[in-house]
């Protein structure tokens, strides 16, 4: 398994493969952007650095499986393309200490559902979503593709929320509530009314403060 990304949440995406029993000797990461990174992290895990040494990597390791290991939607799209376009095939890490319910839940491919994440029934989460630590999702939500859910999370019941939004830590969406798509919810917001895509929000009630241009990808 490579994990795109080798700083701080690719780590956490690191103890989920460790939660899971994942051969070590089958894991790498990815960075092709940080000069002052060691050639391996924690002294086990090498950092691949270009395409060629991708190649190798699921040469050696018959495997192409790939997860993100970076939270912001879209830079997480523009390492999706790029390991894609390297052989690579987006797989989904989920922690085995997290809850999904029993009945009607679609997971998009490659979602990270870390620890402590809790989901109930007939929720649908788009590709590439990212459900951090200790987030919680109620019935009948809808979750669009690249949707990052910061630590802490709370969705209630009847929510949509749009393609490649951003929800801050410990922000709460009330029950019914929309949200468009590229949407930055502020930590600690508390969401009550439907918001527009592109746009910031903060706040309790939440309230725009600014507006965002439409996400060229």
């Amino acid at each position: 398994m490579i994990i795109a990304g080798a700083k701080g949440f690719a780590k956490e995406v690191l103890e989920v493969l460790m939660q899971l029993n994942y051969d070590r000797s089958k894991i790498a990461f990815f960075d092709n952007v940080t000069d002052d990174l060691p050639d391996a992290i924690y002294s086990i895990f090498p950092v691949l650095r270009n395409r060629k040494e991708v190649e190798h990597f699921i040469e050696d390791n018959g495997s192409n499986m790939f997860t993100l290991g970076i939270g912001n939607p879209a830079i997480r799209y523009k390492l999706y393309n790029t390991i894609s376009e390297y052989g690579g095939v987006l797989s989904s890490v989920i922690s085995p200490k997290s809850n999904t319910g029993h009945f009607n839940v679609e997971l998009g491919q490659g979602i990270n559902l870390m620890t402590g994440a809790i989901l109930t029934n007939d929720i649908k989460i788009g590709k590439a979503g990212l459900i951090n630590l200790n987030c919680t999702i109620g019935h009948d939500c809808i979750l669009g593709d690249f949707v990052e859910l910061s630590p802490g999370v709370h969705i209630s019941g009847n929510c949509k929320i749009g393609n490649f939004c951003n929800i801050g830590t410990n922000a709460t969406i009330l029950p019914g509530v929309e949200i468009g798509d590229n949407v930055i919810i502020g930590a600690n917001a508390l969401v009550n009314k439907n918001l527009p895509s592109n746009c910031v929000a903060i706040g309790m009630p939440a309230k725009i403060i600014r507006e965002l241009l439409p996400l060229e990808l």
